[in-house]
């Protein structure tokens, strides 16, 4: 059978269950007496083997099924949950994320052998090879008797159900049953076992549910209970007939058994008395496939190009729906203008649908971090917690994708220079454990994202300090410098205030890096910090990168577009009124000072005749974090929204240049980037 057909789906299943594994251990290494979040990364690392091996990938299947092993005796308390065997579980996590990305790349899962960590967990296995040597079934019924026979609940119906299958003369069956510890669909075998008792009689109630059973959320064993005409040993030789069936147990119970089950509160007769109502009109609940109404999600995996094509043709759609409008709007009846505001509105909501559809949760990004963080803060002996949240907030899946990098640098420069030591925090009055906060919230059309952490924070006369001994300012103009204005020294390019440059960072190494990423996503970054309480970078990012409102000006003989998102308002400035600090003009806006920057400069365009009746500049202020500067256009033209078009690897390197897009008359208008601009 051909299986690459099958590669893309593997990958990405095994990409989700490798999230929830890292997720789980991160869990287990806070509270290792869970042994619910102990049974979820046995099903992970059991669903993996299962997967590796259906796909041929030996080498996968063989670690995960010797991290089964470490597993079961973690499960069954043969062994004590210790650091050390929580770290060698992050190696196996590393080991099969690294499988499988050989797999996405290649198709292959590569050379390495990893047998240090195999040899590891063969290790501790050894260690209980008693244990795993004896009968599995003598394991499995001496939990059955630790845990009461593995006892279900009665409620009041279903004590009434027994009572009335007994005054029948009808059979009551407590069916243990025990799959092979090498089945690989459990849910599969069990859905088999359940249509054969339910041909046979009626089920009452099972251990596990009968939605965790469906789901696999089972460990190889089960109980049911169930009314019958026929005798125990049909029932025995039935369902030891199912493939992968290890041990049938049948025990007929009498009333004198069914008094020692537990009984069920409860609290609500009502409920119990509509379930008995359904059975009396044949609506049963038992099987798997029979179960209450379950709430499926109705989801279907889309490769983003499609998405991609999706996009550029709503794209397309738009650009003829402003060309439209720009051809009737001298000469439109009143039927014309209806038809156009309907298709208007058509398109708008197509858009918008095509976003969403689009937008992925910024958890996928924050779900790394905990990790990260974990790593950190033991490779630098230091205890650090993260705190997340607004991870449902939504992001382009092509921002998504970017945004993970920089984000990493800011996270280490957080832990390795902004955290202090245990004990120099205990020293300041701080808690021994260091915290680092990422947040992330809708602003707008803009995402915001958050980091800051209570760590030391900058200092400031040391950056200052740098920034002399590089030459950047004289002595004379850096004295006026503001504390904001000197942080943002740390975005040059190789600017770095560390004594000592890391492997994981250095303050300022790779924040020029994290200020180019952002600001080609159409974001800004600002970073703010307080000596001694810590430091908060600040990232805004646009929602989409293919679709904005813009507003269109007039700058000499050409249009130009400015992101509405970054406008902040649109005012008259009288002349006179413009000054001059350190060779830039300036003016004030509402007692702000705001820097003025003439766009026929900037762009390097011939300045038109003055307009000896106009008195006043066209002045758009625009922001960049929380900074404001004065954009000076000749005239404005329109709000509209506009498609995004690249201008192509030639011209990719032009400052001040962010796109460009087609307008309703045809012609080309480019996009200004406010970011490199101001």
């Amino acid at each position: 059978m051909d299986m690459n057909k099958y590669l893309n789906i593997f990958v990405e299943e095994s990409k989700e269950h490798l999230q929830d594994l890292n997720t789980s251990l991160l869990e287990l290494e806070k509270d290792p007496d869970n042994t619910s979040i102990l049974n979820e990364i046995f099903r992970v690392a059991h669903t993996l083997k299962g997967m590796a091996g259906t796909m041929g990938y030996a080498k996968m299947s063989d670690l995960t099924h010797k991290m089964e092993d470490v597993l079961d005796s973690l499960r069954n308390g043969k062994i004590q949950i210790s650091p050390d065997v929580v770290d060698v579980l992050f190696k196996c996590l590393d080991a099969l994320e690294n499988y499988v990305e050989n797999v996405s790349m290649t198709g292959d899962e590569g050379d390495e052998e990893y047998s240090e960590i195999i040899k590891f967990l063969s290790g501790i296995s050894n260690k209980n090879n008693a244990v795993h040597t004896t009968d599995i079934h003598d394991n499995k019924t001496a939990e059955k008797e630790k845990n009461g026979d593995l006892r279900l609940e009665l409620n009041i119906y279903d004590k009434n159900v027994i009572e009335k299958a007994f005054e029948e003369s009808l059979n009551v069956y407590e069916i243990y049953v025990e799959l092979d510890q090498k089945c690989l669909l459990k849910a599969a075998r069990a859905f088999i076992i359940f249509q054969i008792l339910e041909k046979y009689s009626d089920v009452i109630k099972s251990v596990p549910s009968v939605n965790d059973i469906e789901d696999e959320k089972f460990d190889y064993y089960f109980t049911v209970m169930v009314i019958s005409e026929k005798e125990e040993e049909f029932f025995t030789k039935e369902l030891a007939s199912v493939s992968e069936v290890r041990t049938v147990e049948v025990t007929k119970l009498t009333r004198d058994h069914t008094e020692n089950f537990k009984r069920k509160p409860d609290s609500d007769k009502k409920q119990a008395h509509e379930k008995e109502k359904k059975v009396k009109h044949g609506i049963t609940d038992s099987s798997p496939k029979s179960t209450e109404k379950r709430i499926t999600a109705k989801t279907v995996r889309v490769d983003i190009e499609r998405l991609d094509v999706l996009m550029n043709l709503v794209s397309e759609l738009i650009i003829i729906k402003t060309r439209l409008d720009g051809i009737i709007s001298d000469d439109r009846d009143r039927e014309c203008a209806q038809t156009l505001e309907n298709l208007e509105r058509v398109t708008t909501s197509l858009h918008d649908s095509v976003m969403k559809v689009r937008m992925v949760p910024i958890e996928s990004v924050f779900n790394r971090f905990p990790r990260m963080v974990r790593d950190i803060s033991k490779e630098l002996n230091k205890d650090i917690t993260i705190h997340m949240s607004g991870e449902e907030t939504e992001l382009d899946r092509t921002v998504i994708d970017e945004i993970g990098e920089p984000l990493i640098h800011i996270i280490r420069n957080s832990a390795d220079h902004g955290i202090e030591k245990p004990e120099e925090r205990i020293s300041k009055g701080k808690d021994k454990a260091g915290n680092i906060w990422l947040r992330a919230y809708q602003d707008g059309n803009n995402v915001v994202i958050e980091v800051a952490d209570d760590g030391a924070g900058i200092d400031i006369e040391k950056v200052r300090k740098k920034v002399l001994d590089k030459g950047l300012e004289s002595e004379e103009s850096i004295s006026g410098l503001s504390d904001e204005e000197i942080i943002q020294y740390l975005f040059q390019p190789n600017f770095s205030t560390s004594d000592k440059v890391t492997d994981l960072s250095g303050r300022g190494v790779g924040l020029d890096v994290v200020k180019t990423k952002i600001e080609t996503l159409g974001g800004s970054v600002e970073l703010i910090s307080k000596r001694g309480q810590g430091s908060k970078t600040i990232i805004r990012l646009p929602l989409t990168l293919a679709i904005i409102q813009a507003l269109l000006v007039m700058v000499g003989t050409e249009k130009y577009a400015i992101p509405l998102n970054s406008i902040r308002e649109i005012y008259n400035v009288n002349p006179e009124d413009i000054q001059y600090i350190r060779n830039q003009e300036v003016t004030v806006l509402r007692d702000t000072v705001i820097p003025i920057i003439r766009l026929h400069d900037v762009l390097d365009i011939d300045v038109k005749e003055p307009d000896t009746n106009k008195k006043q500049l066209t002045c758009v202020v625009v922001k960049k974090g929380e900074k404001l500067s004065g954009l000076i256009v000749d005239s404005l033209i329109n709000q509209q929204e506009i498609v995004i078009k690249s201008v192509g690897k030639l011209l990719s390197n032009i400052r001040c240049i962010a796109g460009a897009t087609i307008l309703g008359d045809g012609n080309v208008a480019l996009i200004l980037d406010v970011n490199s601009i101001v």
